[in-house]
């Protein structure tokens, strides 16, 4: 039987949910239409992240298709979006029986669309897998255990996933080390980016904002663990005005985030200080602002994978992360919402520029053409056996 697979079988879905999945699908999904032997991709959207003028937006920086499917699914709790996701998944099997699915990250479409997927018997893709924060806390941990034990096949981003998977009983033969797809999206768009100082401009901040020898700060903030709770958010705000009387700050806010300022009646605690309050911005706007800064408060993933590929400081507001490879070897460090820790930090980075690190093992650009190639061997292999099962 031929080793080309793209008449035996069905098309590959791709799923997307939210804004992080953008930026690892849209390279794979370049990689599957140059590699021959696999066929079309379908790339559905779960809608799980709805603001639609920002997604067209961001699908147009990334070069990202628009999708060929939209399930419209929006917000709701953790329970009814899981739901939601599946009944409007399942229709979609039915119709175009895929060869595979292909979920990344750790979102609840990811995890959703997975469950789906295994329960009719179609093989499952995990890019992204084996990485764990170990707290259950956090919605998205209990999403990466689900998805990893139940997917066929595991991509990683780092060789410690495939020690996570190892101890979870965990087939090592079920995983593949490829390098991680989100640098691959962030090299593509840094001769791309946009000058802080353009975004700045159209955003209505005063010109000469940013002469200032220390440079700025970037800010990005949405975990429920900072944002939510009135007192966490007082603190947060408290910290980021003491620390933009050393460095001036540039701060997207996410929309629940802002949101939850003006539910709270926070928003004076933003006045008559250093920070460029901004709505949400495109990828090319944002790879801009991080390229360009003396360092990141973050509590986001991939912003911790971001800085440590551009080599910026970053300071991860948060217990724990499920990417210990960017404080190992990155430019991470986890920090307390604790002013004077945070505050010590950031002196040392005016003072000294920092940690820098390295990039890691395999963080190269190429990991879409990797996974591309792998992935049509492996579907080829299952074809074939498949037909010897048949035949025999």
């Amino acid at each position: 039987m031929s080793k080309n697979v793209t008449a035996a079988v069905g098309p590959l879905i791709c799923v997307v949910g939210a804004r992080p999945n953008y930026m690892k699908m849209a390279p794979l999904l370049r990689a599957i239409q140059a590699e021959p032997r696999l066929p079309k991709a379908l790339l559905v959207h779960t809608g799980q992240h709805y603001d639609f003028a920002l997604n067209d937006r961001l699908f147009a920086d990334l070069e990202l298709p628009a999708p060929d499917v939209n399930l419209e699914v929006g917000s709701g709790s953790h329970a009814v979006q899981t739901a939601e996701v599946m009944k409007r998944f399942e229709p979609v099997m039915l119709q175009h029986k895929p060869s595979c699915v292909i979920v990344v990250g750790d979102v609840n479409s990811t995890m959703a669309c997975t469950l789906v997927a295994a329960k009719l018997h179609v093989p499952v893709v995990h890019v992204e897998a084996g990485l764990r924060s170990f707290d259950r806390g956090m919605p998205e941990e209990v999403n990466r255990v689900v998805t990893d034990q139940i997917a066929d096949l595991l991509y990683t981003t780092e060789r410690s996933a495939h020690d996570n998977l190892a101890r979870e009983g965990i087939a090592p033969e079920r995983a593949q080390f490829v390098g991680n797809l989100m640098i691959d999206s962030l090299q593509a768009a840094l001769k791309k980016a946009v000058p802080p100082e353009a975004t700045l401009a159209r955003e209505g901040v005063a010109a000469g904002w940013l002469d200032s020898a220390a440079g700025f700060g970037v800010v990005t903030m949405h975990r429920p663990s900072n944002v939510d709770d009135p007192a966490s958010l007082g603190e947060l705000l408290d910290i980021l005005r003491r620390v933009s009387e050393r460095l001036p700050l540039v701060w997207p806010i996410h929309p629940r985030t802002k949101a939850n300022i003006d539910k709270l009646g926070l928003t004076d605690r933003l006045a008559g200080v250093r920070i460029a309050c901004l709505p949400p911005q495109g990828y090319l706007e944002m790879v801009g602002l991080l390229g360009k800064a003396r360092l990141v408060i973050t509590d986001s993933g991939g912003v911790q994978e971001e800085t440590t590929s551009l080599g910026v400081p970053c300071l991860t507001m948060r217990p724990n992360t499920e990417r210990p490879i960017t404080i190992d070897q990155g430019t991470n460090t986890l920090v307390p919402r604790d002013a004077t820790v945070v505050l010590r930090l950031v002196d040392e980075v005016l003072a000294n520029g920092g940690k820098r690190g390295r990039a890691p093992e395999l963080w190269d650009g190429q990991a879409a053409g990797r996974i591309a190639s792998h992935l049509a061997g492996w579907l080829a292999h299952r074809v074939v056996a498949k037909h010897s099962e048949v035949t025999s």
